[in-house]
């Protein structure tokens, strides 16, 4: 699968107008260029940054509106005011833009020349008043965008610009992605349904399904010489339990595993698909529920979500292409257990099989065990402990009239003891402020019980998605109160309800 940023660029635009004449005006292009070369050298801001002629009338603006919109490569635009550009003139361009907007708050000059300071200085270093118009209509039409304040030469506002440039491609890739499904969802259970009409509206996501017999006829088609060269890979890679190896008693459920993901990889290329899932409920003839398949297609960026829940595997896509280039990784998650000892307060996640492996640096062991459901044969699988570091946990929820993400930052911690008996990947981590406060927030959001941990990217990448989005975000971190919110689950809800309108 291809890097994420592979040809895409973020265009930057400069407002101002006729009025200052032509010396004005190149100074102004001059110094704008030199503000977007900063941006394009800043390593924080993962994409290109390309210069884009200066913005004088609401014709010029408009036209540079649509041909953003309609240029694949352009994954949003950043504005910035160098003089003052009257508002009105870019209504028109607001209106149409369907790219995300950063609003730059900057100026050409760190300090203020205070010994030569003269008036044709303040009629060309005039951003402070002329972003402020801009703000005012950016907020009179609606208009979803993060504000950056500040010189591009702190790095503090090229990395809140590259946050938002991550989320921006995560945007991209959700409006890029099809979804292949594997079943239906678990039986009887809730929180993995939800809207796919709304969300292919809302996030651009196609979501199918195809037979399991299909997956079942491309892992059959694998050609052996093929399942040969994978498991030599498996060899290479991780530790393989001395059942699993060449000549051994379990080595066929090994090329079974390779299989699996040989097949899997292959029909979803072929579908263009780059998130799936699968249900332990409808597996076919399938000899094994996909584990180890699972874990490496992970691992190579696709997105996916268990037992039918394709929302999880749209945020764990989500956050692979936000999260490219990043030490780190990101998988999906579930909470499972608690260690509630005073003081020491733990949440154990885990899921059956499926925990991607660019969560550790660590050589895995690659095991075989009994699942205890499904009724198939033991499945093959990754084993690890995933790295420790900061943290968020993301869920995705579809709450009837809108969709909800619930983030809750985190700290990754060792596992207390070795868990020999565990077979599986797992994580160990600290939520912020506390579990108990943590956990009631959560519960008090609806947010669901699969989520995506990512140990790459924080709460701002999120944040600036779902403002791209518009989509409702609730944070959980070191300030927040069940007080609080609960008040803010209220009211997101009386505002949710107004902004779609009757």
């Amino acid at each position: 699968m291809s890097t994420p940023f592979a040809g895409r660029e973020i265009w930057f635009l400069t407002g101002s107008q006729d009025l200052y004449g032509e010396d004005t005006l190149r100074q102004v292009a001059d110094q704008s260029q030199a503000i977007a070369r900063a941006l394009d050298d800043a390593t924080a801001v993962p994409v290109r940054v390309v210069w884009k002629p200066v913005l004088k009338d609401s014709a010029a603006i408009r036209r540079m509106a649509l041909e953003a919109n309609a240029a694949d490569a352009c994954l949003g635009v950043i504005a910035w005011m160098h003089t003052f550009s009257p508002a009105k003139m870019w209504i028109a361009g607001l209106d149409a833009l369907r790219t995300p907007l950063l609003h730059l708050h900057t100026q050409a000059n760190v300090e203020l020349p205070w010994a030569t300071i003269d008036m044709d200085f303040m009629n060309l270093n005039q951003a402070a008043h002329g972003d402020r118009e801009f703000g005012y209509i950016q907020t009179r039409l609606g208009v979803p965008r993060k504000t950056v304040v500040g010189h591009v030469s702190n790095p503090v506002v090229s990395q809140r610009i590259g946050d938002w440039a991550r989320a921006a491609a995560g945007w991209a890739a959700t409006h890029e992605l099809k979804l292949a499904r594997f079943g239906d969802n678990m039986r009887n259970v809730a929180v993995t349904e939800g809207d796919k009409t709304e969300a292919e509206l809302r996030f651009g996501v196609s979501v199918n399904t195809w037979g399991v017999n299909d997956l079942v006829a491309a892992v059959d088609e694998v050609a052996d010489s093929s399942v040969d060269a994978l498991v030599a890979e498996y060899e290479d890679l991780y530790d393989v339990a001395p059942e699993l190896r060449k000549g051994a008693e379990r080595h066929d459920s090994l090329r079974y595993g390779a299989r699996q993901e040989l097949g899997l990889l292959a029909l979803l290329t072929s579908l263009g698909a780059t998130a799936f899932t699968t249900n332990f409920e409808d597996l076919g003839a399938l000899r094994q529920l996909p584990g180890l398949a699972v874990q490496r297609l992970m691992s190579q960026g696709y997105g996916f979500g268990a037992e039918g829940d394709w929302k999880t595997a749209v945020l764990v896509r989500a956050a692979k292409v936000m999260g490219e280039g990043l030490p780190g990784g990101a998988s999906l998650m579930e909470d499972y257990t608690y260690h509630l000892v005073p003081g020491a307060e733990k949440i154990l996640g885990a899921h059956m099989l499926e925990i991607c492996p660019s969560l550790t640096t660590a050589k895995p062991s690659l095991e075989i065990h009994p699942l205890g459901i499904g009724g198939k044969e033991d499945p093959v699988r990754l084993v690890f402990d995933t790295d420790s570091g900061p943290g968020v946990v993301v869920a995705l929820s579809d709450m009837r009239d809108r969709f909800r993400l619930t983030a809750n930052v985190v700290e990754v911690v060792p596992p207390d003891a070795e868990l020999p008996n565990l077979p599986v990947a797992r994580a160990v981590w600290r939520p912020a402020p506390d579990l108990a406060t943590s956990a009631e927030a959560w519960l008090t959001a609806g947010a669901a019980h699969h989520t995506v941990l990512t140990t790459a990217i924080g709460v701002e990448v999120f944040a600036d998605f779902a403002e791209i989005a518009r989509t409702e975000l609730l944070v959980i971190d070191e300030r927040t109160t069940i007080r609080d919110f609960a008040r803010e689950v209220r009211w997101n809800q009386a505002y949710y309800r107004l902004a779609q309108g009757l």
